[in-house]
């Protein structure tokens, strides 16, 4: 028998404040004090769940990793109770327990407490009412804090995504200034040839003819490419021009080669053809540098686009969705972690819209992708792997799959992949949140269905909505 002080402690509980003292009595005989010091670790996240506890005597806190963030989730001092809800999900525990101040604690072992449900039926109540109420608040905690954490990822992998264009353009322009400068010293410079007018006018020909080129000029392996520079730098050397190795290159990278020079050659005379070669290299250069500016600020452009559309902002709450426009943005807000993957779309040409929030569904292809980006980085060997997504129509429907080639759902996690809090991750990378969430918004809000097939070499989350209605263009694949 347990001394009448434990008893006393535990009816001081309120879960356990309307027992009688035998009840309270048989309880503390099946439990175990625990005593800690100050600052002493309960237990850690994801620890398998070890009985069910009372605070005597003290004080606790409690936290969540999230995505390497510490989260304060909740303070328990005397009278409370803790692991009731693991124990009825048998599921580890979702945070880590420290004592802030010295600590008694009575352990009930996870027989004792499931035989405590039996004899004391007056108890049930509440531990399945403290159960839900913890439910909530480790799930309301889990998501600021998952939201919090994947808008960092977020913002992250957009900064990278967009350092690099932007690098290339304040490039690419600090490189124009000089490269205009240039091209006036040698348009004066020819200018001062005293070209005759055909002269004047062959020669424009052969600059918008090298500049259509380089639009489309096929890139060259290095090998092909040496090659043809080796070959314009003979031809320039024989006919004196002394900076034949510096054009060289930019010809052969506008892929222009001895026979546009010969067209140069017949439209000026001999004293004027270095002149007029240093100048058309400029025009090339100037030309190719405003290219960079315009590539990396339209890849700015873009990106903002991408932000925009994922977020949806300035958009009705509620309204007609492609889902492959949400796929599409989300595709380009995770590209900083999809890099290095094979990503392969398929979309079908007759999906229709379906009716709805924009941001939601756009949560549920984050986590989905993100999920499918995860285990693709865990291929057999450990190379990169793929992910594929796939739209298509079924009936009066939407179907949207998302598969990976990683290494599959270990059977035994299989039944509890959609419960909230589970997760095959390290501790403080998975929320266990994902897809829960994603199922909540599928069924509860669309009224649809989300379920996974997986083998080693391919898991495939499915994803079905009603439709609400044909789309307005007719269809088509992605851009």
């Amino acid at each position: 028998m347990r001394a009448p002080t434990a008893s006393a402690s535990l009816g001081r509980a309120p879960l356990f404040a309307h027992l009688p003292s035998e009840k309270l009595d048989w309880i503390t005989a099946r439990g175990e004090e625990v005593r800690l010091a100050s600052g002493a670790v309960i237990a850690r996240q994801g620890d398998p769940p070890d009985g069910f506890y009372v605070v005597l005597e003290g004080e606790t806190a409690w936290t969540r990793n999230v995505g390497g963030r510490e989260a304060f989730v909740v303070t328990l001092g005397e009278g409370s109770v803790f692991a009731e809800l693991i124990l009825l999900l048998d599921a580890p525990y979702p945070t880590t327990g420290r004592a802030t101040t010295d600590v008694n604690l009575l352990k009930l072992a996870p027989d004792a407490f499931w035989e405590m449900l039996a004899f004391c039926p007056e108890v049930t109540r509440g531990i399945f009412k403290t159960a839900a109420e913890r439910s909530r608040l480790h799930e309301s905690v889990t998501q600021g804090q998952a939201k919090l954490a994947a808008l960092g990822r977020l913002s992250a992998g957009l900064a990278h995504e967009l350092n690099n264009p932007a690098s290339a353009a304040r490039r690419a322009a600090g490189e124009l200034r000089g490269s205009v400068a240039e091209l006036h010293a040698r348009a004066l410079a020819l200018n001062g040839r005293y070209l005759t007018e055909e002269a004047l006018r062959d020669l424009s020909g052969c600059a918008r003819e090298a500049q259509e080129r380089a639009a489309s000029a096929p890139a060259l392996d290095p090998l092909e490419r040496g090659d043809l520079e080796d070959e314009l730098l003979l031809w320039l050397e024989d006919r004196g021009v002394e900076e034949g190795w510096e054009l060289a290159p930019t010809f052969a990278g506008a892929g222009l080669g001895v026979g546009w020079l010969e067209g140069v050659s017949s439209a000026v005379d001999e004293p004027s053809l270095a002149d007029a070669l240093s100048w058309l290299g400029s025009v090339l250069t100037v030309t190719e540098l405003v290219g960079e500016v315009e590539g990396s600020t339209g890849r700015i452009s873009e990106l903002v686009g991408a932000v925009k559309a994922y977020t949806h902002m300035d958009r009705a709450a509620r309204e007609e969705v492609d889902v492959r426009e949400g796929i599409e943005s989300t595709l380009k807000m995770l590209a900083h972690k999809l890099k290095g993957l094979k990503v392969t779309r398929d979309y079908g040409e007759d999906v229709p819209t379906v009716s709805g929030n924009p941001g939601e569904l756009n949560q549920v292809w984050t986590n989905l992708l993100d999920n499918a980006a995860d285990a693709a980085g865990t291929a057999a060997g450990g190379d990169r792997g793929a992910v594929s997504v796939r739209t298509r129509r079924s009936g009066d429907a939407v179907l949207v799959e998302v598969s990976d080639d990683g290494p599959g759902v270990p059977e035994e996690a299989r039944g509890r992949v959609f419960e909230p809090f589970f997760t095959t991750k390290p501790v403080g990378e998975g929320t266990g949140l994902g897809l829960d969430i994603s199922q909540r918004i599928v069924v509860e809000s669309y009224g649809g269905e989300l379920w996974f097939e997986s083998e080693p070499g391919e898991t495939r989350f499915t994803v079905r909505l009603p439709a609400r209605g044909p789309k307005s263009d007719g269809g088509g694949g992605a851009p």
